[in-house]
């Protein structure tokens, strides 16, 4: 199971919006068969494994990082084809936790004759697929938020100017991340203050070794994720970067907006969707906007923002991981900070974290932390 999921990380940046998967087949002890996702689309982990096994595959125990799928989706059912392949046992690492799924393949291979075990590595199979488990049970994205601050939490001056606080080297780790995600977010205000690209910078030989901690083999080129624009009153430039640039574009408004017609003309020009949700105050419903994200196949999100939408995500319960690049500097009280927290008055209000990760990248230290309601 364990070279399973190192097969299934073959399709980290590739699988989506569909999970990560891979699958080993051993007949008397001999690996006859080993298969993994790559793209959408394209043959699961399984029916791979099959190919590779051809007639060994018979009376093999298949070992799954997900249950097999027993649905006419983009490809026929995997567990029609282990039915047919005389696979006498399947052991998944989890069940899938696709509504259309969910039970339903092991069910299937049982009523076949076959035997079945699941939840074998399964905290670490949910680890893999974890945006996409977050968007089957929860009805959002997993949402990550990456921020640069100096040793005193600063994340830009009070001017707005922010290049550069991290090095060059945890620029480039952000890339890794990035291209992990199917959709990067980030506000007007970030469009406004900073004019970011928010698009992949990676080559083929990035993808060599695992000295970030990110690494898998380079298979596929990752498809550019979704860009996202947050912004209440469409008060952005339509000949922004991000507009400008090849891949897709969303920007979400405030159905309270009126007059959308001549903003939607601009953006369309520029190959960008406009959808509006509802909003409070003039501020976007955060909740609204993920089940949007999530109905259009969104599993990882990264956040790329200032304090105030970073903030109020947090205030929110909608963050699952913050990435925070902390730089050997002081950039003094005037500068702002990484999150607009205006309810945190007290100790006892305070937003506890728990750091999962540390990690050298350049000059910086990478901290990877989960809110601890989250844990």
């Amino acid at each position: 199971m364990a070279r399973a999921l190192r097969l299934a990380r073959r399709g980290l940046y590739s699988a989506r919006p569909n999970p990560r998967v891979g699958c080993v087949l051993v007949n008397e002890g001999r690996i006859v068969g080993k298969g993994f996702h790559a793209q959408t689309g394209e043959a699961h982990a399984e029916i791979n494994a099959l190919q590779q096994a051809g007639l060994a595959a018979a009376g093999a125990t298949a070992y799954v990082s997900l249950e097999p799928c027993c649905h006419h989706g983009r490809t026929p059912p995997c567990v029609q084809a282990l039915i047919d392949a005389g696979v006498k046992r399947v052991v998944a690492a989890m069940p899938d936790p696709n509504p259309r799924v969910s039970g339903q393949g092991i069910a299937a291979l049982q009523a076949a004759g076959i035997w079945t075990e699941c939840d074998l590595m399964a905290t670490e199979a949910r680890r893999l697929n974890r945006g996409f488990d977050s968007r089957m049970r929860r009805g959002r994205p997993w949402v990550r938020v990456k921020s640069a601050v100096s040793l005193d939490g600063r994340t830009a001056m009070a001017s707005g100017e922010s290049r550069w606080i991290s090095s060059d080297a945890a620029r480039r780790d952000v890339q890794y991340l990035r291209a992990r995600s199917c959709a990067i977010l980030t506000g007007g205000g970030t469009l406004r203050a900073d004019n970011p690209r928010l698009t992949l910078r990676l080559e083929i030989e990035d993808f060599a070794d695992d000295s970030t901690g990110h690494g898998c083999k380079f298979e596929p080129p990752p498809a550019p994720p979704l860009r996202v624009i947050l912004s209440s009153n469409l008060h952005i430039d339509p000949q922004a970067r991000v507009f400008t640039l090849p891949g897709r574009c969303l920007v979400i408004a405030s159905d309270a907006m009126h007059n959308l017609e001549g903003k939607l003309r601009a953006m369309q020009r520029n190959n960008v969707e406009l959808i509006t949700v509802a909003s409070n105050d003039n501020c976007l419903d955060l909740d609204a906007v993920m089940h949007e994200l999530a109905r259009r196949e969104i599993n990882e999100l990264q956040v790329e923002a200032g304090s105030t939408l970073t903030g109020a995500l947090l205030g929110g319960n909608l963050v699952d991981e913050l990435i925070v690049y902390m730089a050997p500097m002081l950039m003094g009280d005037l500068a702002r900070g990484l999150a607009h927290l205006p309810d945190i008055k007290r100790m006892r209000d305070r937003l506890p974290l728990v750091i999962n990760d540390t990690r050298i990248i350049g000059d910086d230290l990478r901290l990877t932390l989960t809110p601890a309601g989250n844990v």
